[in-house]
């Protein structure tokens, strides 16, 4: 008998799980279920890489802040793939990252609150310094934001 109870608290414990999964799994991706058509705007390339952000995904948060789907590629210097062409477009690339950035736009600061859809709960400010690719999204990103 203590058997049948243990499986039946097994399989218990489990449905819950199954079930908050299914409810909260969808505020994980809600920026990415924000974003209007996906228009990419890349940066000036650097020795680290390309960047694009998409002017589609742009909003305010409630704190006032812009936050903005962006992708990262890696320079062919820092990941060379033998004989690999380089495609035009970013959405055809499979080793670029995405990350969904927040903005503190007067401060010149970002975090990256999402990384290839996992959530970064507890992400840290960062300033820009001199990390040129994040500074030219920061830069159009928060130009093209809305009020």
């Amino acid at each position: 008998m203590s058997g049948s109870l243990a499986r039946h608290r097994w399989f218990t414990a489990a449905r819950r799980l199954v079930l908050t999964l299914l409810l909260i799994g969808p505020l994980w991706v809600v920026p990415a279920a924000w974003a209007g058509p996906v228009n990419w705007q890349e940066v000036p390339a650097t020795s680290e890489g390309r960047q694009w952000w998409d002017s589609g995904s742009l909003r305010r948060n409630r704190e006032g802040n812009v936050t903005v789907l962006s992708r990262f590629k890696p320079s062919p210097a820092q990941e060379k793939v033998a004989g690999a062409a380089e495609p035009a477009e970013p959405a055809q690339r499979n080793d670029a990252r995405l990350y969904v950035m927040e903005l503190d736009c007067d401060q010149g600061l970002y975090r990256d609150t999402s990384i290839n859809g996992l959530p970064q709960f507890g992400a840290q400010w960062l300033p820009v310094g001199n990390d040129d690719l994040t500074a030219e999204v920061l830069r159009g990103a928060c130009g093209a934001a809305p009020a």
